[in-house]
């Protein structure tokens, strides 16, 4: 099941390369808004969300679209949801070629439930479980930026506890998740040397970075300022991509290639290439609304309104609006693994500059 599964989604990557998918493959879901951590990049944390989908309400739309290959599901912290290991279930019931579910959390809840829950969700079968453990820098400073006294403690904790896990769950993967911006810029290096002093054996594989970007839709932060200088994070990125050792896995190739790319985005504030929003992915809020990605407001509805089909959305004059505007250019500029990842596997050639 994992071979074929993890093939299924090669495939379907691969052929995104020679013609228009008619559904996306990959799923970038907000399953809460809920959030415990303080973050100056970020105002999620500010919301009190009211009337979030149900987990049954989850479940209705795991079966009505039964077709995803990759699920994302952020937040928020995925973690404050009682019912994430029923929300994670659905999925893997429904969804029978689910290759990955991804999750980032902020190692802010209580370990032993998360562990707990892990386990659950570990035991569901799925091939490929990836967690992204948020770090934005060493202890003072990443206490800094989250706002919370204590959490580069924590986020220690969490990822020796994944490291145990590992010993037991073959389909778990992890790594520390980096977001760049004007509050850490120019402390990368220093960050991974404090977290190698912690933690022995992490290398700089261990290390995803994401550069700190505006998004009045999911982030809701277009009033902070949050932009990193533009030669210092190019400085930084070449720096880990000479660090980085060069392994015999798709992933990692891909990251490569995502972090070569970003460096061009820094350069030029532009998309390296036109995203392949809903048609490869599609992002969905905690409400059911949906949108090309988390980083294009553009509401094209709410599955609540359609029986909690895409089908109906997907084919709506909304979604034709938008895949106008991607062929045109009149897209977002954005470079974001949440959808640099889809890409860049439907753009073979840019995968192996």
């Amino acid at each position: 099941m994992s071979v074929a599964n993890m093939l299924g989604l090669a495939g379907t990557a691969l052929k995104s390369n020679f013609t228009t998918l008619e559904r996306p493959y990959k799923l970038n879901f907000a399953i809460t808004y809920w959030c415990n951590s303080r973050c100056l990049t970020c105002n999620i944390w500010q919301l009190k969300p009211k009337g979030e989908l149900s987990a049954d309400e989850i479940a209705k739309f795991a079966a009505a679209n039964d077709y995803f290959k990759w699920i994302e599901l952020t937040g928020g912290e995925v973690f404050m949801r009682s019912d994430l290991v029923d929300i994670a279930r659905a999925f893997k019931q429904n969804s029978k070629k689910l290759y990955i579910l991804t999750m980032p959390t902020n190692s802010l809840c209580n370990h032993a439930l998360m562990e707990k829950r892990l386990r659950e969700i570990l035991e569901l079968g799925i091939p490929r479980v990836a967690i992204t453990v948020s770090l934005d820098g060493y202890r003072e400073l990443h206490d800094k930026i989250r706002g919370i006294p204590g959490n580069f403690d924590r986020a220690m904790d969490t990822f020796r506890m994944l490291q145990r896990l590992k010993k037991e769950y073959g389909n778990l993967f992890f790594v520390f998740g980096y977001t760049m911006s004007r509050f850490n810029q120019g402390k990368l290096k220093d960050t991974i040397e404090a977290v190698m002093k912690e933690i022995p054996g992490v290398g700089y594989n261990d290390f995803h970075i994401n550069l700190g970007q505006i998004s009045e839709n999911y982030y809701g932060n277009s009033d902070l300022d949050i932009k990193a200088n533009d030669a210092q994070v190019i400085d930084e990125i070449n720096w880990l991509i000479g660090k980085r050792s060069i392994q015999p896995s798709i992933i990692q190739s891909i990251e490569g290639a995502f972090l070569r790319n970003l460096v061009d985005y820094a350069a030029t504030g532009k998309s390296p290439m036109r995203s392949r929003s809903l048609e490869a992915s599609v992002f969905m809020d905690s409400y059911g609304k949906v949108y090309p990605s988390i980083m294009w407001n553009k509401e094209i509805g709410n599955v609540r309104n359609t029986g909690y089909s895409l089908k109906p959305l997907l084919d709506s004059e909304a979604a034709k609006s938008v895949r106008e505007d991607i062929l045109n250019g009149r897209e977002p500029n954005q470079w974001t693994s949440c959808e640099a990842y889809q890409s860049l596997v439907g753009n073979i050639s840019r995968l192996i500059k």
